[in-house]
């Protein structure tokens, strides 16, 4: 609205022009359209004002306009602070709730411009006010009608989710379920005992895959970041990847010398671009071509704007030949247990997992797929930082030390089943074992016994103290005694990291564990001497 401006009445015909504006403004009935003085008090009234506040000019006139306003908006200085914003700002403009004579509320569109004389004295106000409760309550319907969508969409795909893992692990539970009954049969032989124990070992690794690739796609799995070289890291698996293509399928490499270092974790990385080539593989079954490009790449492209973190990226493209998708499977592909093959080809959970890597290693990843033609994945990791790198070559000059026949293991955990077992599991390796219950009582046990132990074996997940905030404690009043932290899932680790503690996850090998508790035990007491 143009600030209006009150002329001398002297210079105008005074009945005709008050005349003309009152025939004006009262011919307007969805406006509530009045004047106001310096202070806020009423000087007229139109036949819209009356007409949703429900007062006649003689009831308002003179009246300060603050009436119309809730008592909170009158309590926190809303109509003052209005008439201020539009004397110094030139307008105030604003929605909110006002209130009828008969006390109930609307929902207005409110707008008021300072009134100047000619000399451009501030002598009052127009507002000009509209009742807009019909359009809110429809948009209201439209948001609520909009999340009453979201939420059957979000428990559609929790239900999908939830049939897919009971599905897998409802089926790897029955190989091992199976295996089980079948080692308790009287008469086994040697042959059968160990088929049906290899048989319960795989089931477990496909069960914690099955794991590790839906944390994946939530990006809640916890990364072991390195700083690595993406061309290197691609070019060792160039004889894996000529492995699972097989013959029909050629390969080309178009990598340059030299692109550069990303801070990820290069297992998960290694293992996005095998199902991703995988997937490729399976897309050309009489054959094909499968290029693998590397490149810089200064921002993201722009349909992916918004997404992953600053560049520059290191964006690396598999391109096929194969069948390619149709726009409504693309939109789909990364959905967990989505899946085009055929009944037990596949999880459905590949590309979910390199998607949750992407997106919580700060990258992106985009899709190009033309039925016929072929499909090209692109993914884009960020760039390391210089110093960042020579802070990995330092790290990576420290040689690992040797392991250890035995140690003193401060193990602690809050699951008395899982601890238990744990302190057996030490036993039958060689280990000497200590078992606290908590992150208080383990720095209890550390106050009197530091000397005692060589290594802490600590879950992540505790009521209480977390595992990371014992590691911590621990490093900064006893640097020199190792930590390793161990879990099947946290969500610290997944936001924040390990904080450069050493993660066994859970579920973990016999050797595995061997490997870790000496290693770590041994560089204690390299320190100590």
């Amino acid at each position: 609205m143009n600030v209006p401006v009150v002329h001398d009445e002297t210079s105008l015909d005074p009945l005709s022009s008050s005349r003309r504006f009152q025939l004006l403004v009262d011919a307007v009935k969805d406006y509530a359209i009045y004047l106001l003085d310096r202070e806020g008090y009423v000087t007229s009234w139109n036949t819209g004002a009356q007409r949703f506040k429900g007062y006649s000019a003689d009831e308002i006139l003179g009246q300060h306009f603050s009436r119309f306003y809730t008592e909170e908006d009158r309590a926190s200085g809303l109509p003052q602070r209005a008439l201020h914003i539009a004397a110094t700002e030139g307008k105030f403009e604003d929605e909110g709730w006002r209130v009828r004579k008969d006390g109930t509320r609307f929902w207005t569109s409110v707008l008021i411009d300072p009134v100047l004389d000619q000399d451009g004295k501030l002598i009052g106000f127009a507002k000009v006010t509209r009742d807009i409760t019909e359009r809110r309550r429809a948009q209201e319907e439209i948001d609520q009608a909009r999340e009453a969508l979201n939420q059957a969409q979000k428990m559609e795909a929790v239900g999908r989710l939830t049939g897919g893992v009971a599905h897998d692990f409802n089926n790897l539970l029955t190989i091992i379920r199976s295996s089980i009954d079948l080692l308790r049969r009287p008469g086994l032989t040697d042959e059968k005992r160990e088929r049906y124990i290899e048989a319960i070992s795989e089931t477990a690794d496909r069960a914690a895959q099955l794991t590790r690739q839906l944390l994946a796609f939530a990006r809640r799995q916890p990364l072991q970041r390195e700083v690595f070289d993406v061309v290197q890291r691609i070019r060792g698996l160039e004889q894996i990847i000529a492995t699972s293509l097989g013959s029909p399928i050629a390969i080309e490499m178009a990598l340059p010398k030299t692109l550069g270092s990303v801070e990820a974790d290069p297992n998960q990385f290694e293992t996005a671009l095998l199902n991703i080539v995988i997937n490729a593989r399976d897309a050309m079954p009489t054959g094909g071509r499968l290029t693998i490009s590397a490149r810089r790449a200064e921002a993201l492209p722009k349909n992916l704007m918004g997404g992953g973190s600053e560049g520059p990226y290191a964006a690396i493209s598999i391109e096929d030949t194969g069948t390619g998708m149709e726009p409504e499977t693309v939109a789909r592909i990364f959905e967990p247990f989505f899946t085009t093959k055929e009944v037990n080809k596949g999880t459905g959970l590949g590309l979910s997992q390199v998607y949750g890597f992407l997106k919580q290693s700060g990258g992106e990843i985009a899709v190009e797929s033309k039925p016929g033609v072929g499909t090209t994945f692109s993914l884009f990791l960020p760039l390391a930082a210089p110093g960042r790198i020579e802070a990995s070559k330092s790290q990576a000059a420290i040689q690992p030390p040797r392991p250890l026949q035995a140690a003193n293991v401060l193990l602690v955990e809050d699951n008395d089943r899982v601890g238990e077992f744990a302190l057996g599991l030490l036993a039958e390796i060689g280990h000497r074992g200590t078992w606290a219950r908590n992150g208080a009582e383990a720095l209890q046990l550390l106050e009197r016994e530091r000397d005692t132990f060589d290594i802490v074996f600590s879950d992540v997940v505790m009521p209480g103290m977390s595992g990371v905030d014992l590691a911590q404690e621990i490093r900064q009043r006893w640097p020199d005694l190792p930590v390793v932290l161990t879990s099947g899932y946290s969500h610290i680790l997944a936001e924040e990291g390990s904080h450069g503690f050493d993660i066994l996850q859970k579920p973990y090998s016999l050797q595995s564990l061997i490997d870790f508790l000496g290693s770590r035990s041994l560089a204690s007491e390299v320190q100590r001497e």
